[in-house]
C-alpha cells in the first residue's frame, strides 16, 4: 500500500470516528443527559486554589454531598455579588478539609461548614478517603496536571460522551459486573445516571427526570436503606465524641485567630433519612453541642419556616428549584447574623 492509500485509509478512520461519536453524543442528548465534569482531584483542586480571596469576596463551603446540591452558586453570585468555592466531597467526612484550610496560615476568609451528622462525626477510613486524597494532591499537583485540568475543563463542558462515571470503559465494566456484597465488601452504590450531574464549580444538579420519576427516586432512596442497613457503626458517644469536638474547635480557633470566620450549617433532609438522623443523633448531642464548644454560629433548616418545609426527592438532596428557595433564604438569613456586613454591596 503506498503513502496515498495510507492517508485516505487514516483520514476515512478519523471522519468515522468523528460520525460515530456526534451520533453517540446525539443519542445521549436526546435521552435528557447533560455534559458532566468528573468531579476528580484535578477539579477540586482547581476550587481549592479559590479560597485566598478577601472576605469580601467570597465564601468557602465545605461538607458532604447535600450542601453540593443544596447551595445554588448562580444564586449565590446574583444575590450577593461574590464568589461560593465549594470544596465539598460527596459521601465523605469534611474534617480533613477543616484540618487543611486550619493549618494554611494564608487562609483568612469565611468558612461556612455543613453537617451531615453521620459523616461529620464517623471515625471510619472510607470516610475520609477522598479528601485525604485530594488534599494530597493539591498539594503535589504539577504544571502537567494542572494542563491536563484545563484541558478536561473544555472538553467536558461541550460532550456527554466524556462522563467518566457512566461511558468510559472502566465505568462501563463496573456498571455491568459488579460482584455481589460480602461481609467487610460492598460496592459502590449504583446511582442512575439521571441522579445528578456536575458543574465546572463542583455544584451537584439533579436532573429534571429525577424530580418527577418516582422509579428514579425510588432506587437512590433504596441505596440510602441499604447503606444505612450495612453501615454497622454505631454513633460515636463519651471521650471519642469530646475529641472530635474539641480538635474541631482548636482548628477553627486557628481560622479564627488569624481574622477568618466560622459558621455551621445543617441543610435539609426528610423522610425516612431524617428519622434515622435524629434517631441515632440527637439533636441536643451532637448539632447542639457542636456550636457550644467550637463557639461558632449555626443555621439549622429545621428551625426556619422558610426551609423546614423542603421536601428532598430521595429524602437526602434538594431539588435545582427548592436549591434556590433554600440559598436564597440562607443569604438573607446569613444577612441578618452580619455575614456580609465587609461587602462593598452597591
Amino acid at each position: 500500500m503506498n503513502s496515498n492509500h495510507l492517508f485516505k485509509a487514516f483520514i476515512l478512520a478519523i471522519v468515522i470516528v468523528i460520525v460515530s461519536f456526534s451520533f453517540w453524543e446525539i443519542h445521549l442528548r436526546n435521552k435528557g443527559l447533560k455534559p458532566d465534569f468528573d468531579d476528580n482531584e484535578s477539579l477540586w483542586s482547581s476550587s481549592r486554589k479559590h479560597v485566598y480571596q478577601a472576605q469580601e469576596k467570597a465564601t468557602v463551603f465545605i461538607g458532604s454531598s447535600r450542601i453540593k446540591y443544596d447551595l445554588d452558586i448562580a444564586t449565590w453570585k446574583r444575590l450577593t455579588g461574590t464568589n461560593a468555592v465549594e470544596l465539598a466531597s460527596v459521601g465523605s467526612n469534611p474534617r480533613p478539609y477543616l484540618e487543611n484550610l486550619a493549618a494554611d496560615t494564608h487562609f483568612k476568609g469565611k468558612l461556612i461548614i455543613d453537617i451531615t451528622e453521620g459523616l461529620f462525626f464517623s471515625l471510619t477510613q472510607a470516610s475520609i478517603r477522598t479528601p485525604v486524597t485530594v488534599v494530597e494532591y493539591y498539594k503535589k499537583i504539577t504544571p502537567a496536571q494542572r494542563a491536563s485540568g484545563y484541558i478536561s475543563k473544555f472538553l467536558e463542558s461541550d460532550f456527554v460522551f466524556l462522563n467518566k462515571e457512566f461511558f468510559s470503559l472502566n465505568g462501563i465494566l463496573d456498571k455491568n459486573t459488579s460482584l455481589k456484597n460480602r461481609p467487610e465488601v460492598n460496592n459502590p452504590p449504583d446511582f442512575p445516571i439521571e441522579f445528578r450531574f456536575t458543574t465546572y464549580e463542583r455544584q451537584n444538579i439533579i436532573s429534571d427526570k429525577m424530580i418527577t420519576d418516582t422509579a428514579l427516586q425510588n432506587k437512590v432512596k433504596n441505596i440510602w436503606a441499604s447503606n444505612r442497613k450495612l453501615n454497622k457503626q454505631v454513633p460515636i458517644s463519651g471521650y471519642k465524641l469530646d475529641s472530635i469536638l474539641n480538635r474541631v474547635r482548636d482548628e477553627i480557633n486557628l481560622i479564627k485567630a488569624r481574622g477568618g470566620q466560622v459558621l455551621f450549617v445543617r441543610t435539609p433532609s426528610c423522610g425516612t433519612y431524617l428519622e434515622f438522623e435524629n434517631t441515632n443523633y440527637p439533636r441536643a448531642l451532637y448539632w447542639d453541642r457542636l456550636l457550644t464548644v467550637t463557639n461558632c454560629p449555626g443555621i439549622h433548616f429545621a428551625d426556619y419556616p422558610a426551609m423546614d418545609h423542603l421536601q428532598c426527592p430521595e429524602f437526602s438532596h434538594l431539588s435545582h428549584p427548592d436549591a434556590i428557595i433554600y440559598t436564597e433564604n440562607l443569604i438573607h438569613i446569613l444577612e441578618q447574623k452580619g455575614w456580609f456586613q465587609n461587602n462593598q454591596q452597591p
